[in-house]
């Protein structure tokens, strides 16, 4: 019996497997994070995948096989990129929460991203439980082709916040 678990692995074909969760065809509009996911050296991680998870845009994917959520892949150059729905949110609430699967994790990690010109920031119950020092790496800087960029990195210095859920 194996000891790998599948939380250990994520398969050499996910890539293709999770192609229909990648594109969004939204009629309330789209908002694109970008950025690069990064390994403790600081070395672009080009194997990862990502999932975000946005409930808000429950009502506005009815039709999606699996409303709200997206699972995209890293590239070579370790970038992602998300196209979530541009909905109303809570005050507050993060714009999508992010999973990341990864080589050499032997769990996936939990984290949200924010956007950082949302006036609700300050009512965030999650960005509170946050050391101040620490908010900035979940926050996604908006670009000036409207896009957002929020890089993610696993360890180190710029260390992004990840999430124990009980």
């Amino acid at each position: 019996m194996s000891n790998i678990t599948t939380s250990q692995t994520i398969g050499p074909f996910s890539h293709e497997a999770w192609k229909w969760a990648t594109e969004l065809n939204a009629a309330a509009g789209v908002i694109t994070i970008h950025g690069i996911i990064y390994d403790g050296a600081g070395v672009p991680i080009n194997d990862a995948q990502l999932e975000s998870w946005q409930p808000s845009a429950a009502d506005a994917e009815a039709a999606a096989d699996i409303p709200g959520f997206r699972r995209v892949p890293s590239g070579e150059d370790g970038g992602f990129r998300f196209q979530l729905s541009k909905v109303e949110q809570a005050p507050g609430e993060p714009v999508a929460y992010v999973t990341v699967f990864a080589r050499g994790l032997v769990k996936h990690q939990f984290t949200a991203v924010f956007l950082a010109d949302d006036a609700a920031l300050s009512q965030s119950a999650i960005l509170e439980q946050v050391p101040a020092a620490r908010r900035a790496t979940l926050l996604a800087a908006r670009q000036a082709n409207g896009s957002y960029r929020w890089d993610i990195h696993m360890q180190g210095e710029h260390e992004t916040v990840f999430f124990d859920y009980e």
